[in-house]
């Protein structure tokens, strides 16, 4: 690729070199020189000028110019405010009009002390106003969603709320409506902002219109403490610090990792924090007793119990991980069961280190020619912020498809290893298309199985081993299912079978008691041992229970979807000791040495897994690690068969939507974005069974029953109903839906 073509340009007195359409803002700041601004933001898109805050003079050109819709030109010369007269005076006149109607309720408002108006205003704005009549005021705060609180008087239009609920997020549900001075932010028709993407808005608002309900009047700027950490709720890991005041966490707010998630979070991201506060949170060891449920009982006592359990059990033990655990907290615990022998796993998710021959940072998809989308679930459910890069990558001019139930194009449930066979296949259109793409992007979206071997093999058969613009993603339905998964094959080479009986069920995690799989075996252990965070599933069936912590009370890293090794940090001290601990204890007694510190049993993986990297180089912008080798030989498997409609019955798929799950259920600002009790068929079933949009049904298969609403997509293929997990119940695979 050549050097870009480099232009001289002069601002203040100060010439720089940039390249050539490089940005006025960006150019300023290239020389030292801050071009202040309030609606521009790079993030959506064209700049639009809307705010006239950067008005700068232009050796040549009459009048002042909006700097920020201006790119460098060789031989510009710029004068900004701070050396002309005539932009000062146009700043200040921005200034002043901005003030107009502006509420001087800094004091409680909570953008206070962190707002651009304030700093802005102090800087290069008036002294005092002229003017002496009233300010206009609206009715307030007006909730836009249980998540977000509007200010109308604070707004300055600068349309950054807008642009990216039309531009980024796509969802077009936060519109202005009418014009001039009357205009106003306001969702469309007047219906609660429901989107996943809507807190973002929170952040780009340059003053306090956009407020959140959960962090509104909970905190001052001088009170707070920013940790910086990573999502740990979705694969995507998407930087975030953790706002927290006196021991708590007050809010989430993003941070900027433009490889990974270019500073957007989803809703489930920023708000779903408040769960560490839900009132059936466990914070002390439970000991089933006999015909009184569960007592509390003091850690020593736990810990008796849990040896006890451990030691009568022997090598006859079954371990569930969940994939939230961290990377260290998942070897621990492999490293004090496998350590008595105790082999057999169920992990979240099958993975593959194979993907990382052709490893790209998240942020390269915006930047392909070609992406194809393999899998049964929509991204968007799985790994959100992953949606927006394709988004993106699709306003760039890239051609996105998708292979599924609802693709672009269509393919059976199931169908995706098939979908990959073909392309591989020679003379195959799309296949021979990605041999030739220079940028192609593969993404495979559930289900599990075998899928990340698959597109491994997929990719080396398309030739991306060799083409540095070429990758391929699988999306886990776990955060961390690839470290944990890793880190318990780290803890020792043997290998086992399940055991007969099962004498004893670790189950780690939340997440893993809500496996079917999982409770299916809980039937048969005869005793089973629950780390978990809430009064959920698993006590309902353990014998003991062990208080489990949450990714914002943890310390350690975890791995995302790309491969990236990331640092999570501990924002507050849990409520119950971290497993590490307890862990440490409890391995001890078996005469196995554990340390209870992450960056100890990092140091004991990292030569393994990680090449060595030390613990403190994982760094708040963990780099992405250089692609390995490709395996020898790539083999695509036959796919596994599954029953089809036969027109009478239906293909049920089930999907976990991204906002279910013991924590978004605890979160009661969150409640608006769960799923409705709905069934989505395909148009041509729909009509065939003269069912409408809205109409009640019921769903049936082998002796169970679901009454839902009906719901009419489409996008999806015909002889495939779609249920969410929670409404599904114990519904099979082939399902009758019959009109009420």
């Amino acid at each position: 690729m050549s050097a870009p073509e480099l232009v001289t340009v002069t601002v203040d007195g100060r010439a720089v070199q940039v390249p050539h359409g490089t940005g006025l803002v960006e150019t300023g700041l290239a020389a030292g020189v801050e071009i202040p601004v309030f609606c521009y933001e790079p993030r959506l898109g064209p700049p639009v000028g809307a705010c006239r805050m950067c008005l700068v003079e232009i050796e040549g050109m009459p009048k002042l110019q909006a700097g920020c819709t201006l790119v460098a030109q060789d031989g510009m010369v710029v004068s900004t405010a701070a050396t002309s007269k005539k932009a000062a005076e146009g700043q200040n006149a921005t200034l002043e009009f901005i003030l107009v109607n502006h509420p001087l309720d800094c004091p409680v408002c909570d953008k206070g002390g962190e707002c651009p108006l304030q700093d802005l205003t102090f800087r290069y704005g008036p002294g005092n106003t002229r003017m002496t009549f009233p300010k206009r005021t609206f009715d307030k705060p007006i909730p836009i969603s249980p998540t977000i609180a509007l200010d109308r008087e604070r707004c300055i239009l600068c349309y950054r709320c807008t642009r990216f609920s039309e531009t980024v997020s796509g969802d077009g549900q936060l519109v202005a409506s009418n014009r001039g001075a009357q205009s106003l932010i306001t969702t469309f028709e007047d219906e609660p902002y429901r989107a996943p993407f809507s807190g973002n808005v929170i952040e780009l608002c340059p003053v306090g219109a956009l407020t959140s309900t959960q962090y509104r009047f909970e905190a001052r700027p001088w009170e707070i403490q920013n940790v910086p950490t990573v999502c740990a709720l979705c694969p995507v890991g998407c930087n975030i610090s953790a706002t927290t005041r006196e021991g708590k966490v007050k809010r989430i707010i993003s941070r900027n990792h433009p490889e990974v998630d270019e500073g957007w979070l989803c809703d489930k991201g920023r708000f779903a924090f408040s769960h560490l506060r839900a009132p059936d949170r466990i914070t002390e060891p439970l000991r089933r007793v006999r015909r009184r449920g569960f007592a509390p009982v003091p850690w020593d006592e736990a810990l008796d119990e849990a040896e006890r359990l451990l030691r009568e059990a022997g090598d006859h033990i079954v371990t569930a991980l969940s994939g939230s655990e961290t990377i260290e907290g998942a070897y621990g615990l492999a490293r004090l069961l496998r350590g008595l022998g105790a082999h057999t796993a169920i992990l979240p998710e099958e993975t593959s280190d194979a993907l990382d021959a052709y490893r790209l940072p998240l942020s390269a998809i915006r930047a392909a020619e070609l992406v194809v989308v393999l899998g049964d679930e929509p991204v968007s459910e799985r790994a959100p912020v992953l949606d927006l890069w394709l988004r993106a990558a699709r306003r760039a001019g890239a051609e996105v498809v998708t292979c599924g139930p609802a693709g672009s194009t269509l393919a059976a449930p199931g169908a995706a290893a098939q979908v990959c066979l073909d392309l591989a296949a020679p003379g195959n259109e799309l296949g021979e298309r990605l041999r030739a793409a220079a940028r192609a992007i593969l993404v495979w979206s559930g289900p599990g199985g075998q899928g990340g071997a698959q597109l491994a093999a997929l990719a080396g058969a398309l030739g991306f081993a060799g083409r540095e613009g070429c990758g391929a993603f699988y999306v886990p339905a776990a955060p961390n299912a690839r470290g944990v998964a890793e880190a318990w094959s780290a803890a020792s080479d043997d290998e086992g079978s399940t055991p007969d009986p099962i004498k004893l069920l670790v189950v780690s995690g939340d997440e893993a008691a809500s496996n079917p799989h999982v409770r299916a075996l809980a039937e048969r252990a005869e005793s089973v041992l629950a780390v978990t965070m809430f009064q959920g599933l698993a006590v309902g069936w353990a014998d003991l229970v062990l208080p489990g912590t949450s990714y914002l009370e943890r310390d350690g890293t975890t791995m995302n979807l790309e491969g990236r090794v990331q640092r999570l940090r501990r924002t507050v001290t849990p409520p119950a000791p971290d497993e590490l601990a307890w862990l440490s204890q409890l391995a001890g007694r078996f005469g196995i040495e554990l340390s209870p510190h992450p960056a100890v049993l990092f140091a004991e993986l990292s030569p393994r897994l990680f090449g060595g990297l030390p613990f403190g180089e994982v760094g708040e912008r963990a780099s992405l690690r250089p692609r390995s080798a490709p395996a020898a030989e790539h083999r695509l498997e036959p796919p596994a068969l599954r029953r089809p409609g036969d027109g009478h019955r239906l293909q049920l798929l089930r999907y976990r939507p991204l906002f279910s799950g013991a924590a978004v259920e605890r979160v009661p600002e969150l409640q608006f974005q769960r799923p409705a009790r709905e069934v989505e068929l395909s148009a041509d079933d729909a009509e065939r069974r003269r069912i409408g949009p809205g109409d009640e049904v019921t769903v049936r298969s082998n002796g169970t029953s679901a009454t839902l609403r009906a719901r009419i997509d489409r996008r999806l293929a015909p002889g495939v109903v779609r249920i969410a997990d929670e409404h599904a119940g114990d519904l099979h695979q082939l399902v009758e839906v019959l009109k009420r």
